[in-house]
Formats: C-alpha cells, structure tokens, sequence
C-alpha cells in the first residue's frame, strides 16, 4: 500500500509540475517574446486608422466600387466572409466551375446561382474596360482556397490601374506609385510571385488629395 502511495504521489506531483511549465510558463515565455519581437504579428498584422481597427493585412474585405482595386474572387460566406473561410471545392473539370450556374426563379429565395469563370471573365474585362482580346489573370475569376485572401496578382492590379485613376480623379503615374507601394515582394527574394494587398492600397489611395 505504502508503495503504491508513493508512487501515486509521484504521479500527481509529475503532473502538477508539467501542468505548470507547459501551460503556464511556457506559452507565458512565447508570448511575452512575441510581443517584442514581432508585437505586429503576433496581434494579427491589425491596420488602425484614427485609432479605430479597419482591417488586417492578412484578411482580405470585398471592394466592388469603381474607385477601388477589387479583390479576387471569394467563396468565403456571401464573400470574404472570415466566419465561412473556405473555397469552392470544385474540381477543373466542373461544369459549375467553369460556366456557373443561372439564376432560377424556383430557388430565388435560397439564391443557388453560382458566377462561373466564363461570367466572371466577361464582368472583369466589361469593368475594367478591356477588350475581349485581353488576356485575363487567373486570379481575377478564381476563387481563393480561404475565401480571405487579402492579395492580387501584380498583373491584375496593373489592369485595374486605368479604372481606378478615371473613377478618383488621380494621375495614372499616382496610381501606380501606390500600387508600387503596396507591393510584397516574393518570399526571401526566391519563393512565390510579387503580390498586391488590396486593402492597404486602397486605404493607400484613401488617404491622397
């Protein structure tokens, strides 16, 4: 019985201790480092503008008026919702995918209509005033594997420059420089392509006179 006590004693103290250390002093030690060293990161890379939260720089938001560079596509909720991350999970052989699915007035109150490629292609080039030669980018009509991608390609950026320049009055020299800005170059100088976060651009652009 004695032997068994003490082992028994051991155990809790084992556990107690280690309860201690992993749940206590050690996320205390990580967290107290991430707070100093990357204090941006760490409380989710937040934008403040006149000490209000507008957004993260790693959470996308939807744009869709003329003056501001519109993000990609999201499957994310009713868009860009955070709550529904996810993407569509249609395969590129999907008939949904690639032509969508119309409105029908049978379904108009559980809105199952669903923009394929194809219509997104025409309203981007139709938007963006770009003929039906225009080549354009994939993901200007894809949707992202999180619905919150808070990033377009540079090409797409560079394609929606002329729109956004008309519908704010600016130069498209203006334009571009906040484009250029708002540029991330790729990972480590190696990995990935140069990507354009859209809404630290358009803030960008919110801010000019």
């Amino acid at each position: 019985m004695k032997e068994i006590l003490t082992h028994l004693r051991i155990a809790v103290v084992a556990t107690v201790v280690l309860a201690f250390l992993v749940s206590g002093i050690y996320p205390a030690i990580v967290w107290g480092v991430s707070q100093v060293v990357f204090n941006d990161k760490a409380n989710g890379s937040l934008i403040v503008r006149d000490g209000k939260v507008v957004g993260s720089r790693l959470i996308g938001q939807s744009f869709t008026a003329e003056r501001y560079f519109h993000p990609r596509p999201s499957a994310a909720g009713s868009g860009y919702d955070p709550s529904s991350s996810g993407g569509t999970n249609l395969g590129p052989t999907s008939s949904k995918l690639i032509n969508g699915l119309p409105d029908d007035p049978a379904t108009a109150e559980t809105d199952e209509s669903f923009a394929g490629v194809a219509q997104l292609v025409a309203t981007y080039r139709k938007t963006n005033g770009l003929s039906a030669e225009t080549p354009v980018p994939a993901d200007a009509v894809t949707r992202s594997a999180s619905g919150v991608d808070p990033h377009i390609s540079l090409v797409n950026a560079q394609l929606q420059m002329s729109r956004v320049a008309t519908a704010r009055g600016l130069s498209p020299d203006a334009v571009r420089d906040a484009v250029e800005r708002n540029t991330d170059a790729r990972d480590l100088a190696l990995f990935g392509e140069p990507r354009v976060n859209v809404l630290t651009l358009n803030l960008d652009l919110d801010g000019q006179k």
